[in-house]
């Protein structure tokens, strides 16, 4: 697709708000998410060429985020130290961002989450997508894709009880 950078502004400006809190919900602070957003877009911006169809990119842009996300946590993983656990790094979050009661519960609960449920949740949550979009995106069935989106709902449900 020809792009020109008003274009993609245009385009960039109907999802912004939603990358912006997927990313927060995957990356447990606004800097990391910020961070995140910013490099996905810049790789999003460069590669604009690759997408196919203007009405692709919500969903393009997207899975670029969803794994600038994931390729930033696995290296934040390496990066510490074996002893820390969800809960401390909830905890620390918590107390550097002021929460109340159930949003500091629900995040919480959804950091204990599999990357891969948290990836699903995010996108159907914050991204707004459906079962179809997200398994395109994940290369997953849909029926795989609401089905784990299920069981994650029901972990966090657990969870928060």
């Amino acid at each position: 697709m020809r792009c020109d950078a008003k274009t993609f502004a245009q385009m960039y400006e109907t999802v912004y708000v939603d990358l912006y809190r997927f990313a927060l919900c995957m990356m447990r602070s606004r800097q990391d998410a910020e961070d995140a957003v910013s490099e996905a877009v810049t790789a999003a911006y460069e590669n604009i060429g690759k997408l196919r169809e203007e009405k692709a990119f919500r969903n393009w842009i997207f899975t670029i985020l969803s794994n600038t996300c994931k390729k930033k946590l696995g290296s934040a993983a390496r990066e510490q130290s074996a002893s820390a656990d969800a809960y401390s790094l909830i905890r620390t979050e918590a107390q550097e961002e002021p929460d109340l009661g159930l949003a500091v519960d629900v995040r919480k609960a959804f950091f204990l989450l599999e990357e891969e449920e948290q990836t699903i949740i995010g996108l159907s949550v914050f991204g707004g997508y459906n079962s179809q979009e997200i398994g395109e995106a994940l290369k997953l069935n849909p029926n795989t894709v609401r089905s784990k989106r299920s069981r994650a709902l029901q972990k966090m449900e657990c969870i928060l009880r």
